[in-house]
């Protein structure tokens, strides 16, 4: 993890069952002695993240059922890479597709005092962000908008006058529904899960698919930027799948920004990565 992510170290369970009790049936003590949940199970990882947001920014956070379940370390880790990048500690952060779980724009608030607009193409979604704006004090500057064409990105968010020091996106990874339905079988079946335990996996559409996957979205995205380029100072999108590198640098290369780069971040074992690029 990014040496300042204030999650690399283990989880204070007593303390966080402490703020949020019903956590406490999801802890067990694994083989190396250490305690832990099942983060298979997704009611568990709800509340563990409810207990993590509560115990380090004071944030009352939940999530409905069916949207996805946002892993927090990492969240945190794409900001702070992201934060080394721009070298600003004041910054205005565009968040694509915010979702319901509000993820990353209570992240730059709460953790760096960013200043933060999310958008998504779903009403409730952002209807239910909105509630978690209401209910935390903190969190009152953050600005949710819609964007009205699903076909589009950018275009229709950014106000003509608006500038922003940096734009943060988690595309939606699979190309289809019956694509997402097929990855969720498969986890399943390799994690031996009971049927109600299926919704770690969850998450509406606008979350999982796009036609095209990931790569569209992100090459759509390049292609808008050219057209926002002195209005942000700095790209960037996750990318999951790294065999995709190489056709999304290519898109992004082709709409010519002056700087261009893929940043891998490390979780234990795990390697993600994302693309950044500029006009500036």
């Amino acid at each position: 993890m990014h040496p300042k992510n204030i999650f690399s170290e283990d989880y204070d369970f007593p303390k966080l069952i402490k703020l949020v009790p019903a956590l406490k049936e999801h802890v067990f003590r694994n083989e190396f002695e250490r305690d832990t949940i099942k983060f298979s199970d997704n009611k568990a990882v709800k509340l563990l993240n409810q207990a993590l947001l509560k115990s380090h920014y004071n944030i009352d956070w939940d999530l409905p059922a069916q949207s996805l379940c946002p892993p927090i370390p990492s969240r945190l880790d794409y900001l702070l890479h992201a934060a080394d990048l721009i070298g600003k500690k004041n910054a205005k952060v565009l968040d694509i597709g915010t979702g319901a779980n509000l993820i990353y724009p209570i992240l730059a608030q709460a953790h760096f005092n960013w200043q933060c607009v999310g958008t998504d193409v779903d009403v409730q979604a952002l209807k239910h962000a909105q509630t978690l704006i209401d209910k935390n004090e903190s969190l009152g500057k953050i600005g949710l908008r819609l964007q009205k064409n699903a076909g589009k990105t950018l275009l229709g968010i950014i106000n003509k006058d608006e500038n922003f020091d940096l734009l943060i996106c988690n595309p939606p990874f699979y190309k289809s529904a019956e694509e997402a339905h097929k990855n969720n079988f498969r986890k399943v079946k390799n994690l031996k899960l009971e049927e109600e335990e299926n919704r770690n996996f969850g998450g509406e559409a606008n979350e999982l698919w796009y036609p095209g996957g990931e790569k569209a979205f992100i090459e759509k995205l390049a292609f808008e930027s050219k057209f926002h380029g002195r209005q942000i100072r700095w790209f960037t999108s996750l990318v999951a799948k790294k065999d995709h590198v190489y056709h999304i640098s290519k898109a992004i290369k082709k709409v010519k920004p002056t700087d261009f780069k893929v940043i891998e971040m490390k979780q234990g074992q795990k390697v993600s990565r994302f693309v950044a690029w500029t006009f500036a």
